[in-house]
């Protein structure tokens, strides 16, 4: 009876996880460049001292579907979207290098490239930093010119490069949303990724299967506290069996 009890307790708590990561996915439907987050749930053993009789239901993120979103056009010289496979190195809160696909980028007071997160965009030498300018430019390859103020307007001169990567070994998605490679290296910057500039690319999200994965998910929480009752009552009914005996 307390195994049935332990695995029924056990589940809805899992559950709630599971649902905690769907809503997540929901959350971000409309972010520009987010990466859904898949999950599943398993049996696991409990192991002790003794043999392991008893299991438990435990829910896991496997990995982020890394699947590109659509793309949104805005017309905006300073919004750019990975054209394909490909990522934009930026510099995260810790000072290690991140990658995103969230390619809404601006230029603060000090001339510092930043996403809209406001984490630096990073070039051949660490962040991007721009002059004082009348006109941005970003090209296909991440080469980023600029007109300075007071040139004439076929004056363009070269700045930098948005450094752009493309690993080949698994990237693993952080508590900040940002994405790192599994060994957590800087990568060499590629010159076959590209951009498109004046779009950007939205999230991955589906959410009509986020929410019928929802709603599965909360007819099994049902399902998992109606056996929690049934062990009780078989309890009570034991009990009750006992004192009469």
């Amino acid at each position: 009876m307390d195994k049935s009890l332990f695995i029924s307790m056990s589940g809805a708590s899992q559950n709630m996880l599971a649902q905690r990561a769907h809503a997540n996915n929901l959350a971000n439907v409309a972010t520009t460049g987010f990466r859904r987050d898949f999950e599943q749930a398993r049996s696991m053993p409990v192991f002790g001292d003794s043999f392991p009789t008893r299991v438990y239901a435990m829910t896991e993120r496997p990995g982020t579907d890394l699947s590109a979103g659509t793309l949104q056009e805005t017309g905006r010289d300073l919004d750019v979207a990975i054209n394909g496979e490909g990522w934009i190195a930026v510099q995260a809160p810790d000072g290690s290098e991140a990658y995103t696909r969230a390619g809404s980028l601006q230029i603060d007071l000090f001339g510092v490239l930043r996403t809209s997160s406001g984490l630096p965009v990073l070039g051949n030498a660490g962040p991007i930093a721009l002059p004082p300018a009348d006109k941005v430019e970003i090209g296909t390859d991440g080469t980023i010119s600029f007109r300075a103020q007071g040139e004439a307007p076929a004056v363009l001169a070269e700045v930098d490069r948005i450094k752009l990567v493309r690993p080949e070994q698994r990237m693993i998605k952080g508590a900040d949303g940002l994405m790192r490679t599994e060994d957590g290296l800087a990568q060499p910057a590629d010159g076959a990724v590209t951009l498109v500039t004046g779009f950007l690319e939205g999230s991955n999200v589906n959410a009509v299967e986020e929410m019928t994965a929802m709603l599965s998910l909360a007819r099994q929480f049902e399902l998992h506290v109606k056996m929690m009752r049934t062990a009780e009552e078989n309890a009570q009914s034991t009990n009750k069996l006992l004192q009469i005996s």
